[in-house]
């Protein structure tokens, strides 16, 4: 009952983050087509997202402390899909064959994976955690994974290799860090809550360090890709290299799989394997907007022309107008 709880919770959140991305894409688009210039923040669309956004992650965070790691990771496909799907209705997007054939093929996964996912205790002790902290397998992983990091980050910082596979997987490795510290974090406080105190513990505030630590660096490193690239490019080699080293932390530090047997493990990555392929038919050749485009056309605007046009400003949070010099100077040519 507690790993349906996790996965449930796992679901239920990530399509409130899919949800909470449209809603700020539509506060966006919004604001570009007022006449008066405002900052995005004090739009109440625009907080609503940043709400539903925070308790996406929330759940997500309390996932972890109810179902294993191979199967929560996995789930944020929900978000991939569920925005496709939401868009239609929120930013009036059209539903195309991708969109329908990548959801399929990801319900299908999900399916497998929930089913086959593998069954493990979840009451995660702090002196669990510290006896997972210095087995042998984990320290070989840790060592292995620390060179892997340190030879992408000289490559990234002296030779300004920048390339979209090299951010994604110093993201990849530090999510790995991440997802094992959630999960020890998440079930120490769940204990907690039950009577089980396990805050007096000193390894619990070493994870939520460990935490917010590679949380932070992993989201340096993704912000930069989706600078440098197309999120049509990044969203799907993202998930596959987060879902892959989620996968292996789980299997390495928390041993999910130790006796699982073979058809289950078959099973349960074939579902990995069609959820990531459904988030790659959905995200490819999916067209960008871009709200930075010059010229966007919003209709008529009260007190201007129809042929008056809005740009907005990426240099700050507010939306400007092209002032009239420019616009006679545009009719003029």
């Amino acid at each position: 009952q507690a790993q349906l709880l996790g996965v449930l919770l796992a679901a239920a959140s990530n399509f409130l983050i899919s949800v909470s991305l449209n809603i700020q894409k539509c506060a966006h688009l919004r604001l570009v087509c007022q006449a008066e210039q405002k900052p995005y923040y004090t739009s109440k669309l625009w907080w609503c997202g940043i709400i539903l956004l925070g308790l996406g992650e929330v759940g997500n965070f309390t996932a972890y402390g109810f179902a294993p790691i191979t199967l929560v990771a996995p789930l944020g496909c929900v978000s991939v899909i569920g925005s496709a799907f939401i868009s239609v209705f929120f930013l009036k997007k059209t539903m195309r064959t991708a969109d329908i054939l990548g959801g399929t093929l990801t319900i299908t996964g999900i399916y497998l994976l929930v089913t086959f996912a593998p069954n493990v205790p979840q009451e995660l002790t702090a002196r669990q955690v510290q006896n997972y902290l210095v087995s042998w397998p984990f320290l070989v992983y840790s060592i292995l994974e620390i060179i892997i990091f340190c030879i992408l980050l000289y490559f990234y910082k002296r030779k300004a290799v920048k390339h979209i596979l090299v951010l994604l997987m110093m993201v990849a490795l530090l999510a790995s860090m991440t997802v094992i510290a959630v999960k020890a974090v998440s079930s120490m406080i769940a204990l907690s809550v039950k009577g089980k105190m396990q805050l007096t513990y000193s390894v619990f505030y070493f994870m939520s360090v460990l935490m917010g630590t590679s949380c932070a660096f992993q989201i340096k490193f993704l912000n930069q890709a989706m600078h440098l690239y197309e999120a049509t490019a990044v969203v799907p080699i993202n998930f596959a290299f987060f879902t892959t080293s989620a996968i292996i932390s789980g299997v390495i530090f928390y041993q999910e799989f130790q006796s699982a047997a073979f058809l289950n493990v078959f099973m349960f990555l074939f579902g990995c394997l069609l959820s990531s392929l459904g988030v790659f038919i959905t995200a490819r050749n999916k067209k960008e907007e871009h709200l930075h485009i010059p010229f966007i056309d919003c209709g008529h605007i009260p007190g201007q022309k129809l042929t008056g046009k809005i740009q907005p400003d990426y240099h700050s949070s507010c939306y400007g107008t092209l002032n009239k010099e420019d616009d006679s100077v545009k009719r003029q040519n």
